[in-house]
């Protein structure tokens, strides 16, 4: 199947990349109007560049949108009303509004839209595997050092989208309240940012993202009734503690095992460590796309997911500017 990638730069290359390692892709080409960019890609990868977007459009069944945010809507709304399946990079659009306008695109013109949360194929959350969650009680933390590259859109959209598509997936329960606060440190939009989400079921998740810290940290912990799991989406491990009853009918056949005394009686903890293959969660990401267009079946990040992603950015976004706005009152 043939893929035209959209935006050459920086994760624009790291896609190239993917894509050429993929057996499923045949890469045409990518389209990007920085001149540097368009020379480093050829210079490293040899692929081919196209000065008119109309003209890799008429040459692929599907394409791959990385460029920056403010790009996003004008780009899949042309590559999907030609008809050709798209994947687009978090965060889908910069505005709701904008991602309105492609669901009813993709509506009407029927394609496979796969949107790059990435964490999704992340062996820290891909060892989960097929285990029942219900988490009650979700922290989050998602620390980088400052880059020019991405200030173009806040952290919110930056990094804790990634975040929130992830409590989002395992959720699963209207979101019922939010409280956030966030600074403006290095640029023109928050740079660090907290924000407590409460859901419908009563489950609460507490996240925190920066973008000026001095040590980076991709970390979420998860709580639920007889079991705690933290998941390192930095170093792609988790690991499980599950608290059993004695009596419990599935304690299971193991020596890895904690036992102690409670008011409620004798419990026993075990700790696992599930094993993940290792993968490049890009190029997965890329395969399943592909996958999801050659059997018709959704994708595993659906636009819909990107879109309710990317509303309750906005959400806390605004809860941000009205505290911002009531500190410029006091």
């Amino acid at each position: 199947m043939r893929i035209g990638l959209l935006g050459a730069g920086h994760l624009g290359k790291i896609h190239l990349k993917c894509i050429q390692a993929t057996e499923c892709w045949d890469l045409v080409g990518f389209y990007d109007p920085d001149d540097k960019n368009a020379e480093t890609a050829i210079a490293q990868y040899g692929a081919k560049r196209f000065t008119s977007l109309s003209r890799l459009l008429a040459e692929v069944d599907a394409v791959d949108i990385v460029t920056p945010t403010t790009f996003h809507y004008e780009l899949a709304a042309k590559a999907i009303k030609a008809g050709k399946h798209t994947f687009i990079e978090k965060p889908v659009t910069q505005t709701i509004q904008e991602g309105q306008k492609l669901i009813k695109l993709v509506e009407k013109h029927g394609v496979t839209v796969q949107v790059g949360h990435v964490e999704r194929f992340n062996p820290a959350f891909t060892a989960l595997g097929g285990m029942q969650l219900s988490p009650m009680f979700i922290e989050g933390h998602r620390l980088a050092a400052f880059q020019p590259r991405g200030t173009e859109v806040s952290v919110i959209l930056d990094l804790m989208i990634h975040d929130l598509d992830l409590v989002l997936h395992l959720v699963k329960s209207p979101v019922k309240k939010v409280s956030a606060s966030g600074v403006a440190v290095l640029s023109n939009t928050p740079d660090i940012a907290n924000a407590r989400i409460e859901f419908a079921n009563g489950c609460v998740a507490n996240l925190t993202a920066s973008r000026i810290s001095m040590k980076q940290m991709r970390k979420m912990r998860l709580f639920q009734q007889d079991h705690y799991l933290s998941l390192d989406f930095l170093d792609k491990n988790a690991q499980i503690v599950r608290l059993y009853d004695t009596d419990a009918a599935d304690l299971p056949p193991t020596d890895n095992l904690m036992e102690f005394d409670t008011q409620a009686g004798k419990k026993w903890l075990q700790l696992s460590m599930p094993e993940s293959a290792p993968v490049n969660a890009i190029q997965r990401e890329l395969e399943t796309f592909h996958e999801a267009i050659a059997t018709q079946k959704p994708p595993v990040v659906t636009l819909q997911d990107g879109f309710n992603a990317l509303k309750l950015a906005h959400q806390i976004l605004k809860e941000i500017e009205i505290r911002r706005n009531i500190a410029e009152l006091v």
